[in-house]
C-alpha cells in the first residue's frame, strides 16, 4: 500500500511540473490520470521492490548531489585535454567487478559511470562491467572507485 501511494504521489507531482496549469480541472485530470496509472500498475503485479523503489528518493539525496559534482569536476578535466594542444588523450577500457546486488543499483552505477565526461559504460552485467575512458587514470579510476561505494549506500548495500 505504501508503494502505490508513493507511485501516485510521484505520478501526480510529475504531472504537475510537467502541466504547469492551476485550474480545478486539470488538477484533478492529472490526479485522475495518476490514480488510473497507480491503479493499473498495482493491477499489473509491476509494485515491487524493483520496479518502484520508494526506498532510493531519501539516501538520493546525498548521492544526487555528490554525482552532479563528479560530472561539473569531470566536464572540467575532459574540457583541459580537449583544449589541450598536444590532445593528452590515452583511450583505455578496463574491466571489473561492480559491487552492486540489484539491478537497480547495476543500472545506477553503469548510469551513473556515463554521465560522468570522460566515461562510458560499455558493456554492464552482474559480474563485470567493461568502461571505457578517453584517458587511461580516467577508465582506471572506475575501478573499486567511491562512485561504486556510493552506489552501494544508496541500494543500501554494506
Amino acid at each position: 500500500m505504501l508503494r502505490l501511494a508513493s507511485l501516485l504521489v510521484a505520478l501526480y507531482v510529475f504531472w504537475i511540473l510537467m502541466s504547469g496549469y492551476f485550474t480545478a480541472f486539470l488538477l484533478s485530470a492529472g490526479f485522475g490520470s495518476a490514480l488510473a496509472v497507480a491503479w493499473f500498475a498495482r493491477r499489473m503485479y509491476a509494485l515491487d521492490h524493483e520496479a518502484h523503489p520508494s526506498h532510493l528518493p531519501p539516501r538520493a539525496v546525498t548521492y544526487l548531489p555528490w554525482l552532479i559534482k563528479e560530472i561539473w569536476k569531470a566536464g572540467i578535466d575532459v574540457s583541459r585535454i580537449i583544449l589541450d594542444p598536444r590532445l593528452p588523450i590515452s583511450p583505455t577500457l578496463v574491466r571489473f567487478k561492480p559491487g552492486q546486488e540489484t539491478t537497480v543499483g547495476l543500472v545506477t552505477h553503469a548510469n551513473s559511470i556515463t554521465l560522468t565526461p570522460g566515461t562510458i559504460t560499455v558493456q554492464a552485467g552482474r559480474d563485470e562491467f567493461l568502461v571505457h575512458g578517453l584517458t587511461q587514470a580516467g577508465a582506471e579510476g572506475c575501478v573499486d572507485s567511491e562512485m561504486d561505494r556510493r552506489v552501494r549506500a544508496l541500494e543500501g548495500s554494506t
